[in-house]
């Protein structure tokens, strides 16, 4: 660090100022201990975040879903992560998209993600299953854990279609540490629910502890009470799928389970809704939002290209910043009679 120089009538000089006789003295002392150990200090590297990767595999995994094997492109190691991590995965276009790492988390040669084919969504899916070939390159970001597993005795998985991507991770991992688990994975029917065949493997292992509950061979989707049935008392409660069924998880466990954690791929609700306005700064623009309709509803109405991945399981995407500096989820951020000004 290189400070001013006083001049030398300033340093060392007795002053009648107590003051600025007490802070002359400060920084003298303070340039004799920078001088000797600034002398050595490395320059400050810009750290590079994005990572080129190479995709290796692209295997059909079930109806309308693939998953990817990503590897770096010179075959060394990848950085580490843990169960709940996810990636950003910016496509040929552009396009950024956030999917959830379901690969085994102690092999670094490569990372696997798994993406659904959504034929009405913003393009993103699409283009994952129409571009992407073994050779395509492709630039990530983290990995990053907003969904984090935590170790513990007990737990109770529940996952519902494509949520089975942030669960599976966690499952094996329970299964390493010995813990107390149970693993219920529903979905409308068979041919839509990814990794059946790992899933198999660890129902052979214990079948007392994987349920596989299509709605197809039930008639209707599982209720809350029964998705949690064969929970051990006290466990964290691990839950990722479609909205109804994360809310009635959440209702019904309350009186047994020790906490719960949750990441959606479906917009909540909106109850008792009050309209508002949304700005958008940088294009000019303000939108009225209705009473039963989101920001991220009327938003993508005007700007097509608005990211959100809230049907591909992963909750996060369609932050935006506003104004203010603050991060805001338009998916379900209200402003009831007023305004929320956002930086788009």
């Amino acid at each position: 660090m290189s400070l001013p120089r006083f001049p030398a009538h300033l340093r060392g000089k007795p002053r009648a100022d107590r003051l600025m006789s007490t802070l002359v003295g400060v920084i003298a002392a303070y340039e004799r201990i920078s001088a000797f150990s600034g002398r050595r200090r490395p320059p400050v590297v810009e750290v590079d975040r994005d990572l080129v990767l190479r995709v290796d595999e692209v295997r059909a995994e079930a109806d309308c879903v693939v998953s990817l094997r990503l590897v770096k492109l010179d075959g060394s190691d990848l950085p580490k992560w843990r169960p709940g991590a996810h990636l950003d995965l910016v496509l040929p276009s552009g396009r950024v998209r956030q999917y959830s790492l379901c690969g085994n988390e102690n092999d670094r040669a490569y990372y696997r993600v798994a993406v659904r084919r959504i034929d009405h969504g913003n393009g993103g899916s699409l283009e994952v299953h129409s571009v992407l070939r073994r050779g395509s390159i492709v630039v990530v970001r983290g990995p990053r854990n907003a969904f984090p597993f935590v170790v513990d005795e007990k737990y109770l998985f529940v996952a519902g279609g494509i949520g089975i991507t942030p669960i599976l991770p966690m499952v094996r991992r329970a299964a390493a540490l010995g813990a107390d688990w149970r693993l219920v994975y529903t979905g409308r029917d068979l041919a839509s629910m990814p990794f059946l065949t790992e899933i198999k493997e660890l129902a052979e292992f214990d079948a007392e502890r994987v349920w596989i509950r299509p709605d197809t061979e039930y008639g209707i989707p599982a209720s809350g009470a029964e998705l949690l049935e064969g929970s051990p008392e006290g466990a964290n409660v691990y839950a990722c799928g479609p909205a109804p069924m994360l809310t009635s998880v959440r209702v019904d466990a309350v009186p047994r389970a020790k906490a719960v954690f949750f990441e959606r791929f479906s917009t909540p609700p909106i109850v008792g809704g009050k309209p508002f306005r949304v700005e958008l700064r940088r294009t000019g623009t303000t939108l009225d939002v209705p009473a039963d309709r989101s920001a991220l509803d009327v938003i993508r109405e005007a700007l097509p290209d608005t990211a959100y991945s809230c049907k591909q399981g992963f909750c996060g995407t369609c932050e935006v910043p506003a104004m203010t500096g603050e991060g805001v989820r338009i998916c379900v951020a209200r402003a009831p009679g007023g305004t929320v000004v956002l930086d788009l």
